[in-house]
């Protein structure tokens, strides 16, 4: 997501790439060092779960991602995940900052707004808000993607100051809508799987033809 928006000519990436990427040693926390054979382990994972995908076409092999269509992301909400995702709970003054090179909110207002609208819904949240720290002046916020949980430590809570509700973000998506976006993911494995059919038949045309010929 991270190299989607800011180095798009280089996305799709290749296994080498999204490794160097992985184990980036700036903008990350934690840093990770990933080996080969757990990156694509993992992007086959994903996959079954209609999360990342190959590029088709491509001489060398490349792998994107498919979150825009599952989490419904425009591009503030994008570069919010992508930021929470790489350097886990923070505050949205803090995103605001490091969102720059993706999106360029107006205010931290925006950045709260966006924020409420991720956090909407019991069941589709994608971010929560965490409890305010002893000696922070401002909340952080955590993404919810994954198993991993992050829980502030129990003596370090205080009860946060009341603050003005956020203004009202875009809706969340409908039942409608998630139907039409599976409908979507579906139509995207059929053309895909249109594609891997044509080539078998023409692979076997071609051992057909030199059977032929010996």
């Amino acid at each position: 997501m991270e190299k989607e928006q800011t180095t798009p000519d280089q996305y799709p990436l290749t296994v080498n790439a999204l490794i160097a990427a992985c184990n980036q040693k700036t903008n990350r926390a934690p840093v990770t060092q990933l080996t080969e054979t757990e990156v694509v382990e993992t992007l086959d994972r994903l996959r079954l779960d209609v999360l990342t995908w190959r590029s088709d076409g491509a001489r060398v092999e490349r792998w994107e991602h498919r979150l825009d269509r599952r989490w419904h992301l425009t591009p503030g909400r994008k570069a919010i995940m992508t930021i929470l995702l790489l350097r886990g709970p923070q505050t949205s003054g803090e995103l605001k900052t490091r969102s720059e090179r993706m999106h360029s909110f107006a205010s931290v207002a925006e950045v709260e707004a966006t924020l409420a609208d991720l956090a909407a819904g019991d069941e589709d949240s994608l971010v929560r808000e965490l409890p305010r720290q002893a000696g922070q002046r401002e909340n952080r916020w955590m993404h919810l993607a994954g198993d991993e949980d992050f829980e502030a430590p129990a003596e370090a809570v205080v009860s946060p100051a009341p603050k003005p509700a956020a203004p009202a973000g875009p809706r969340g998506p409908t039942a409608m809508e998630r139907i039409e976006s599976l409908e979507g993911q579906v139509k995207d494995l059929e053309s895909s799987l249109g594609m891997l059919q044509s080539e078998l038949l023409a692979l076997r045309r071609r051992l057909g033809d030199l059977d032929d010929g010996a």
